[in-house]
């Protein structure tokens, strides 16, 4: 038993040593990695990270009497319930709830103030009442009395003229107080009807403010003015709308209700590559959620301002592409990948990246007919780069330095001449760059040594 042990113990290690010194060696595997010069269409992208968003949406609101209302003095009222996000509804079905907790608190200061209007009011109904209950028993009574002094006078006819005097005197007295009576009984008919139209205007306006306050609460459940799917409302700051969030009468959305037939991909540039973002560029979307699906678009805006989003330094702009197809799948908040075609060149040469190496600032390729391929490079993508001078298409070359790269034979010295002409160039427009920007430098300058002169001719 234990031969046999010993025995599968050395087939191991003599299969060990074996792969040891047979296994192909590194350098054996990078010599079979190359690749044949291309030739074709050849296209620049932008590729970026994008959110998808309803080009239109209709805002699911509170209660619009908030903002109206020049009684209540709210600031915010917190989100008490709501459906799910991605809640399909249809016109009129249930959305959420407020909070009605201090509404309800001045529903009951409202409620006890319409108490004190309404006795306010039966209490100047019953004053006023007699008032001129007495004025008019005061009114009869001193038309008795002008009765009673008109019957003395008619007696007192045959009396001395001294004592029909006298009689006259009382009769036109008793008549004065008779209408001086009358005419403070009509101002205080008119006094009382004052009284009564400020405690009824007060009435009024507690019995409104209940009604009005009792609408309100009412409305505190919310429900959707159309049928859609519902997407909490995104805030400012860019966190979403959920239970335990306030709103305020200034921004009343809850949610809202997008179109999702028409959708746009909302997503950031840095400042990088913006200076090639153009309206109308065509762009080719994917959805991270769904990557098998694809769909077309285009650049439809292109912030002409730069931002800073959180977290981060670099400054971004925001562009907007429009989706062109739709699908029952889309919907709001969804993360796109977006390649934006900025430019596409036909039939060139390219070759991957990873191909090119530089040596200050020649750039060159080694070939599998052993050369050191100097190359005149173009423009390039996110993985090739198109060639311009110095290849042909079909020719082979190593995606990466070869073993003993020493043996390799230069190749294409004539093309050097070319790429000084270039750095020539490329440092002159440099030059010119730098010169522009200093005369605008020196501009400010010039004019504060002068000073400020007078408005006028010279």
């Amino acid at each position: 038993m234990k031969k046999k042990y010993y025995i599968i113990i050395a087939a191991v290690v003599v299969v060990i040593i074996a792969f040891l010194i047979f296994r192909p060696g590194k350098s054996d595997n990078l010599k079979q990695l190359t690749v044949k010069v291309e030739k074709g269409e050849f296209e620049i992208l932008v590729t970026t990270t994008g959110e998808l968003q309803a080009i239109s949406s209709v805002d699911i609101m509170g209660p619009s009497e908030l903002r109206n209302s020049r009684e209540l003095r709210i600031r915010e009222i917190k989100i008490q319930d709501l459906v799910p996000e991605g809640t399909v509804v249809d016109s009129g079905e249930y959305v959420g709830n407020l909070d009605r907790t201090e509404l309800s608190t001045n529903l009951k200061d409202l409620q006890d103030e319409l108490e004190t209007m309404e006795s306010q009011y039966l209490k100047t109904q019953l004053d006023t009442t007699m008032q001129l209950r007495e004025l008019r028993d005061q009114l009869i009574n001193l038309k008795f009395t002008m009765e009673e002094k008109q019957i003395v006078l008619d007696q007192s006819k045959y009396e001395p003229p001294a004592t029909i005097r006298q009689a006259t005197i009382d009769l036109e007295k008793a008549q004065r107080a008779y209408e001086q009576s009358s005419d403070n009984y009509s101002l205080k008919v008119q006094q009382a009807e004052g009284s009564m139209r400020e405690a009824n205007i007060n009435l009024s306006q507690a019995k409104r403010k209940v009604e009005q306050l009792n609408n309100m609460i009412n409305k505190f459940t919310i429900y959707a003015p159309q049928g859609g799917m519902v997407i909490y409302k995104k805030e400012w700051s860019g966190q979403k709308r959920k239970v335990g969030s306030t709103i305020s009468p200034w921004d009343l959305a809850v949610a809202t209700l997008p179109d999702l037939s028409e959708m746009n991909s909302k997503t950031y540039v840095n400042e990088i590559d913006i200076s090639r973002i153009k309206e109308g560029q065509m762009v080719r979307i994917g959805i991270d959620a769904f990557p098998e699906k694809k769909y077309s678009g285009q650049v439809v805006e292109v912030a002409n301002i730069g931002e800073q989003l959180q977290n981060t330094d670099a400054k971004v702009f925001e562009v907007l592409i429009r989706v062109d197809q739709s699908d029952s799948i889309m919907r709001p908040a969804m993360t796109t990948s977006n390649q934006i075609i900025t430019n596409v060149f036909s039939d060139v040469l390219y070759i991957p990246l990873e191909a090119i190496h530089n040596d200050d600032s020649l750039s060159f390729v080694y070939t599998a007919s052993n050369k050191k391929q100097i190359i005149i490079p173009g423009e390039t993508n996110e993985n090739y780069m198109i060639i311009e001078q110095g290849l042909n298409e079909g020719d082979e070359i190593y995606l990466s330095i070869p073993e003993n790269p020493d043996r390799f034979k230069l190749s294409g010295e004539e093309l050097i001449a070319v790429v000084k002409e270039r750095e020539a160039q490329k440092k002159l427009n440099e030059k010119s760059k730098e010169d522009l920007m200093k005369v605008t430098e020196k501009k400010p300058e010039k004019q504060k040594g002068h000073g400020r002169r007078p408005a006028g001719p010279k």
